[in-house]
């Protein structure tokens, strides 16, 4: 076992500043010197492409759903091995979702901070953090932080309110240089940001002027045994499309394709004019509607990708980067832009959502756990090979869809729930 300091920090629900603040706190640390590491519980993909940039490391998901406690566990032990702190942001609110936040927070004894905005209230937070404390017997409760405190009155109301025993680590001010911008999938990349140093500089010092500027309490972390994972892809090699239309890649996926034995190298389908000399090809979600044209132009990447395709070599798409196999994509705006059409069918994005929640996906080798959220529809005439495997049965399930060695999704799947129906996808047959 180790030991070493970790806050879980959560919220009421959505859109009180979870990600904001807890990239700030990552920051203020960096700037004291101190190594550390973000994780992100639940399967977004944008969140933590800011905590990275607010610590520098790379920030891996904790799922108990999609990767199970023990690679959880696995996950924060290394972490505290080598960390001065470890930071874990919640999904939605601490008590949403099955497994929810406070199931992954009291599972490994790690002490839960309420960010609570407190535009439009008061004293009342003191009540909504009074239940966010007691509604689940023995939750460590580390205290809440107020987001978007309007000024000094303000901040004395909300401590008026308050419960003698309900730590108040401060507040952060109402400021439009903390807000991160936002688009139809939550936040927008970190790479689109041009501000974004300066955005997490400025919230970093306002962190500084809390009691978060402090270390929270050291935590005992248990060792858990990684499985061996067997090297089912040595020698392959995989190309993986990696920019701005195609960004929504787990960590996690590329370590478990390394540890597979597999061979990654990664290239752009807006910029590139030919593909890496790789076995098989990863196209995984992203943002292909925002890049029509950019897309449509380069026809030496439709090119390289059939030459793929003919030459019998697997590609395994999800989401965006199913998208980009088929015939077209139209955005809201009514734009249309001619994709890569190796696969039947066309997508047009919608101002709603259409795909949402965990999913098993039966893939050739077996089940792998994902999940889906798209807010785009398919015409085509392929018929799928199943259709994924709801976690909680409110609606049909995603499609899986396979020509020749083409095997594409709406689901993001997570790699190591089954490393062995990973393998199948990309191995050459």
């Amino acid at each position: 076992m180790t030991h070493c300091p970790a806050l879980f920090i959560t919220a009421p629900g959505s859109n009180h500043g979870k990600t904001t603040i807890t990239a700030a706190i990552a920051r203020y640390h960096v700037n004291q010197g101190r190594k550390v590491r973000v994780f992100k519980a639940g399967p977004d993909f944008l969140d933590p492409m800011i905590l990275e940039q607010a610590c520098g490391l790379p920030v891996y998901q904790l799922d108990l759903w999609l990767m199970g406690a023990q690679e959880c566990r696995r996950l924060l032990y290394e972490a505290a091995l080598v960390s001065d702190l470890i930071l874990i942001e919640g999904v939605m609110g601490l008590f949403d979702g099955e497994p929810c936040s406070a199931d992954l927070a009291e599972l490994f004894s790690v002490p839960v901070l309420a960010v609570i905005n407190a535009t439009g209230s008061a004293q009342t937070l003191g009540a909504i953090a009074f239940g966010l404390a007691n509604y689940r017997p023995g939750l460590l409760f580390a205290g809440i932080l107020a987001n978007n405190v309007a000024t000094p009155r303000h901040e004395d109301m909300i401590k008026q309110g308050l419960p003698a025993n309900i730590h108040y680590v401060g507040g952060l001010p109402r400021d439009s240089r903390f807000v991160l911008p936002e688009r139809h999938l939550g936040l927008v990349q970190a790479d689109e940001v041009d501000d974004l140093d300066s955005r997490l500089t400025a919230a970093a010092s306002a962190i500084g002027a809390t009691g978060l500027a402090s270390l929270p309490q050291a935590i005992e972390f248990t060792h858990a045994q990684p499985d061996l994972t067997p090297r089912l892809l040595a020698g392959i090699r995989i190309g993986i499309a990696r920019d701005l239309a195609f960004s929504f890649i787990y960590p996690g996926n590329l370590e478990l394709l390394r540890e597979l034995g597999a061979t990654l190298s990664f290239f752009s389908p807006l910029a590139d004019h030919e593909l890496p000399n790789v076995d098989s090809i990863y196209l995984p979600g992203g943002y292909p509607e925002l890049h029509l044209q950019a897309l449509q132009a380069n026809r030496a990447m439709k090119s390289a990708l059939h030459k793929h395709v003919q030459y019998g070599k697997p590609i395994y798409a999800e989401c965006g980067g199913f998208l980009y196999l088929l015939e077209s994509l139209t955005d809201k705006k009514g734009n249309r832009g001619d994709m890569l059409g190796l696969l039947p069918g066309h997508a047009v994005m919608q101002n709603k959502l259409k795909g949402l929640g965990y999913q098993a996906a039966p893939m050739p080798g077996g089940l792998l756990r994902g999940h889906t959220f798209h807010h785009s529809l398919i015409e085509t005439p392929l018929a799928p090979i199943a259709i994924g495997q709801r976690l909680h049965n409110t609606s049909a399930g995603e499609a899986i869809y396979r020509l020749q060695r083409i095997t594409a999704s709406y689901l993001h799947g997570y790699f190591c729930s089954n490393p062995a129906a990973v393998a199948e996808l990309f191995l050459p047959q």
